[in-house]
Parts: structure tokens; C-alpha cells; sequence
């Protein structure tokens, strides 16, 4: 896997094991033992709904503990004047004639939908390192590119908002 992760991502990760080890799997626990209890489980709807429940709890721990294991440790230290980890950045796209805000954030973190792109992905990989004012080439693959330019940076504070993206 071998997945970018900050600390900040790894704590998150940390805790949501904590939560369904005690909380989760508790209830899924007492969930399969009432439906059992209802009789006849080759037809007891509750009962396999119940297992299925505990054992994609189960699967969503083994797999938030092998990202842990296997993670690379990234950095969110940057220059206050270059974008980094966690920033905040405002960018002119030439081709639309249009401003985007987006926040560079590790690839589970991505949510396009609320403007949170991966460092990982081609906008996200063009940005890193670079300055406001700088005019930066996006290469979505060997054919296509396109260019745009840096307006603002902010470093934005980690408010634990956004969620780590569930698979």
C-alpha cells in the first residue's frame, strides 16, 4: 500500500480503530446475540444482517491498521510562501478564465467534492513547491496538459473536519 500519511492522518486513523474496537464491535456484538436469539437462523434476516455488520467493522479495522503499518510518513512543514501540505491555495485556470480555492491534503483525505485534492493527484503533485505569481504546467497524462497560475496560499489550521475517505 504504502500510502502518504501525516500524523495528523494516522492520529485520525488511530482513533477511529479506538471507536470501533469499544464502541463499534460492542453493539455488532450484542446485535448478532439478540437476532440469534430469535431462532431459526437459516431464515432469520436480523441474524445475517448482524454478521454482515460486524464483519465489515472488523474489515474496516484490519484494513485502518494495515495503512498504519505500511504508511509513509510525509511531513506538512512547508515555507510560509510555497505551497505545501494542508495549504490553501487559490488557482487561476487560463483555459476557463476561472478562480478555484482548493486544500492540498494526503490522497485519503480527497474529496473533490469539497475542493480537497490529493497531493498525489496532477493538480495537486504541479502545485506542491511552487509560489504565488508562478504559472504552473498540470500534466494529466503524456497527451494533455494545461496551465495555471498561483494567486494566494494560506496555511489552514487542521480542524479535523474532514474526514478520512472510507473504501
Amino acid at each position: 500500500m504504502y500510502d502518504q500519511l501525516t500524523e495528523q492522518d494516522i492520529q485520525k486513523m488511530k482513533e477511529e480503530i479506538e471507536y470501533r474496537k469499544l464502541v463499534v464491535r460492542k453493539n455488532a456484538l450484542e446485535a448478532v446475540k439478540e437476532a440469534r436469539a430469535h431462532g431459526d437462523l437459516s431464515e432469520n434476516f436480523e441474524y445475517h444482517a448482524a454478521k454482515k455488520d460486524k464483519n465489515q467493522n472488523e474489515s474496516r479495522i484490519r484494513y485502518l491498521e494495515k495503512m498504519i503499518r505500511t504508511a509513509k510518513v510525509i511531513s506538512t512543514d512547508s515555507a510560509d510562501d510555497e505551497v505545501g501540505m494542508n495549504n490553501t491555495v487559490t488557482v487561476y485556470f487560463e483555459e476557463d478564465d476561472e478562480e478555484e480555492v482548493y486544500r492540498i491534503v494526503t490522497t485519503i483525505r480527497g474529496n473533490s467534492l469539497k475542493n480537497l485534492i490529493s497531493n498525489e493527484s496532477p493538480l495537486g503533485k504541479a502545485l506542491m513547491g511552487h509560489k504565488v505569481g508562478e504559472r504552473v504546467e498540470v500534466m494529466v497524462d503524456d497527451s494533455y496538459s494545461y496551465f495555471v497560475q498561483i494567486k494566494k496560499i494560506e496555511n489552514t489550521v487542521d480542524e479535523g473536519d474532514d474526514q478520512i475517505r472510507k473504501f
